[in-house]
């Protein structure tokens, strides 16, 4: 049974910084996609970032490229998400996923089998 659990979300100003970690069991790090998606209120799940098993194939949506880094620790089976130069768009709350198909295309959000709970984060201007 695969479990991810989000933290590290919270509120922030304008220009911080947060960093989310998510703990897996039942998945290994390496095993497929694990990434981040988050959805605002109104609106529909957006992928942010992503990486791929052992190759590393990493992708970041427009908006977050050059802020955001993704990261993991093959040791601790997490993943994590460094949030640097945040903006009030960046509020929504953030999801952990991963999914062991590999796909050929840039993936969406429907391509994600398996979800953790979500942690909020709040950008104030």
């Amino acid at each position: 049974q695969v479990q991810l659990v989000e933290s590290g979300g919270g509120s922030v100003q304008a220009g911080g910084s947060l960093r989310l970690s998510c703990a897996a069991s039942g998945w290994t790090a390496t095993s497929g996609y694990m990434g981040w998606l988050r959805q605002a209120p109104g609106k529909e799940r957006e992928v942010v970032a992503y990486r791929y098993g052992i190759t590393g194939i990493i992708y970041y949506a427009d908006s977050v490229k050059g802020r955001f880094t993704i990261s993991r620790d093959i040791a601790k089976n997490t993943a994590y998400l460094q949030m640097n130069s945040l903006e009030p768009e960046d509020t929504a709350m953030y999801y952990c996923a991963a999914d062991g198909v590999l796909r050929g295309r840039v993936l969406t959000a429907a391509d994600f089998g398996y979800w953790g709970q979500g942690t909020q984060v709040t950008v104030s201007s």
